[in-house]
């Protein structure tokens, strides 16, 4: 069975109409594709912070100080985003805290970068612990206090390890940042899906969808691709031929360290 020529122009017309995809661009990129920017940085910087205070109390050997992170990264990672979001955009000013006064975008990038903060605590500890404890040891050795060696080695390599996952986890806070549609928006805040809902609801056809979803792809394709090629220079170091860094000039060896001991 094949289908009539009409239910193909109205199938194209719904989701292609180039002219309402022409009109809705220009207020995408210049009002929402910069809301939606400044909601998932904001999420991914707060996140990332939350993070890596999670990841390290979820490594500590002590279980009561493992507790509270692992509360904290399983509730918010069981939640829906969406639940999320109406509880502290909704619920934190019904119940008095009012942080952000009335503007919905400082709710958003809070309740986005809570739901990252779980997410990527978990990406950061599996990524911390998958280096080697050697690494540690070794920093140790040196004089390094354990905070400091995790600082300064452990923690930078177990975060290079884990960069793809990373990526895929920015490229959800920048989807997720659709939802503060849900808390309402003034002129001039609203982002990408907000606009395009609303030409969507004004003209009855979903090609204003479209436009917004290239834009989100826009976004999200080249910061994955973007990441994979960070990922891969760093595993492969430098291309041969590049100029490398300049090597500290090499002192003279005793006797003693020539042979693999100290000297005195």
């Amino acid at each position: 069975m094949t289908s009539s020529p009409l239910a193909s122009d109205a199938l194209v017309n719904t989701f292609f109409n180039w002219d309402l995809i022409a009109q809705t661009f220009p207020r995408l990129i210049t009002e929402g594709l910069l809301n939606t920017l400044t909601i998932a940085a904001g999420a991914i910087v707060l996140g990332v912070a939350i993070a890596l205070l999670a990841a390290m109390l979820l490594l500590s050997k002590r279980w009561w100080v493992r507790l509270p992170a692992r509360l904290y990264v399983d509730v918010f990672r069981g939640l829906p985003v969406i639940i999320t979001v109406m509880l502290v955009g909704v619920g934190l000013p019904a119940a008095g805290i009012r942080p952000f006064g009335t503007n919905p975008f400082g709710y958003a990038i809070l309740a986005i970068g809570i739901i990252s903060g779980a997410y990527t605590a978990e990406i950061f500890r599996s990524g911390i612990q998958s280096v080697d404890t050697g690494q540690l040891q070794a920093a140790r050795s040196l004089g390094m206090g354990y905070l400091k060696a995790m600082r300064l080695v452990v923690v930078p390599q177990g975060i290079r390890r884990v960069l793809p996952a990373m990526a895929g986890q920015f490229v959800k806070d920048i989807k997720e940042s659709s939802l503060v549609y849900l808390l309402g928006l003034a002129v001039g805040q609203r982002e990408l899906y907000f606009i395009a809902q609303e030409e969507v609801a004004r003209t009855y056809n979903s090609s204003p969808l479209i436009a917004a979803g290239l834009c989100y792809l826009a976004l999200t394709i080249p910061l994955t691709y973007f990441v994979n090629y960070l990922d891969r220079r760093l595993r492969e170091g430098p291309r041969p031929g590049s100029t490398p860094a300049p090597a500290e000039p090499d002192l003279p060896k005793t006797p003693v360290q020539a042979a693999g001991g100290e000297s005195r």
